[in-house]
């Protein structure tokens, strides 16, 4: 079969063909009475595993390897292949991401797209002054949410993400955002998401909040909780008696108890939670913040409490009930 033939049958061009023949790859081996070379059977047979191994993704030295040198393994190099893709795969939903944000902004003039993309990479900009520059004109330029809580979860300098928030608070979409974000596997993730929640307060950021009480991550429960028990959201108050019984941030979380209206109910769970423990500095705590709370509950408890076994809490127990009396 002549050139021109197998171009026709391969859909392989002839000048590809002549270059193959010129790297050795695919040489046709016959000749004809008239002393053309001719592809032999054998040679389109080649041609074919040519072909096939292009068609994954490997390079012309790398197919004439895999078909001539029997050391040649495939396993390393279709795990490379396999690792390229990804990378491709990964560069093209980057890309597909930044057209939408861009589409979004209703940028309608090249400038106007430019200002945009100019704005999309410094926020991702290795400088943290550049990125917070760029957080603080996103709301000018009309970045999305999905943008601006990109880059929030990627942001590693504080007074970066602070801006970063500022921005998203402001941001129609911002809440469907991040609470979209609240499942992620990584703690760090549903942290950053949290905080970023806290800086909106409206009825339905509460409520999304309220969901992560449970979360397993200490950190996201102590963000949520705080920020509820300032709201006077009662779901968060188990959770603030926890902080107290740990030590974390057992002052800020005493002193919101103290201010919930429901001063006997509040008593009755720092009570419960009291109990029996053993912990000395547990209970310590625990009755610290009972003297936070105004009330007769609470006056009733310490006055009890003076006489606990515990000598460290017994006295301060009774250090507190004179000075509650005044």
């Amino acid at each position: 079969m002549l050139i021109g033939e197998v171009a026709r049958r391969s859909g392989v061009s002839t000048r590809m063909l002549r270059h193959y023949d010129a790297l050795g790859l695919v040489r046709p081996t016959g000749r004809t009475t008239g002393g053309y070379r001719e592809y032999s059977d054998a040679d389109i047979e080649r041609l074919l595993h040519v072909e096939s191994l292009r068609s994954l993704g490997l390079s012309l030295r790398d197919v004439g390897r895999a078909l001539d040198d029997p050391s040649f393994a495939p396993d390393a190099l279709m795990e490379k292949l396999i690792q390229d893709t990804r990378d491709r795969m990964a560069a093209d939903a980057r890309l597909l991401n930044r057209l939408q944000q861009i589409r979004v902004t209703g940028a309608d003039d090249w400038p106007a797209v430019l200002d945009v993309v100019g704005l999309l990479r410094a926020v991702h900009s290795e400088h943290p002054a550049h990125r917070q520059r760029a957080a603080l004109r996103a709301g000018e330029a009309g970045l999305s949410a999905e943008a601006l809580t990109d880059a929030l979860l990627a942001e590693s300098d504080e007074n970066v993400a602070g801006a970063l928030r500022w921005a998203l608070a402001q941001t129609p979409g911002a809440l469907d955002q991040l609470a979209a974000r609240l499942t992620d596997g990584d703690a760090t993730v549903r942290r950053r998401v949290t905080t970023a929640l806290t800086a909106i307060d409206d009825a339905r950021a509460t409520a999304v909040l309220e969901a992560s009480l449970t979360d397993p991550d200490p950190g996201v429960r102590r963000t949520v909780a705080l920020t509820l028990g300032r709201r006077g959201v009662d779901t968060a108050v188990d959770v603030l008696v926890e902080l107290v019984a740990a030590g974390d941030r057992d002052v800020e979380a005493a002193e919101i108890l103290a201010t919930q209206d429901d001063n006997g109910g509040i008593v009755a769970r720092l009570v419960d939670r009291l109990g029996t423990d053993p912990d000395p500095s547990v209970r310590l705590r625990l009755v610290q913040a009972l003297a936070e709370i105004t009330g007769d509950a609470a006056s009733r408890t310490l006055t009890e409490l003076a006489d606990d076994a515990d000598e460290t809490v017994a006295r301060t127990a009774r250090a507190i009930g004179p000075f509650r009396s005044r």
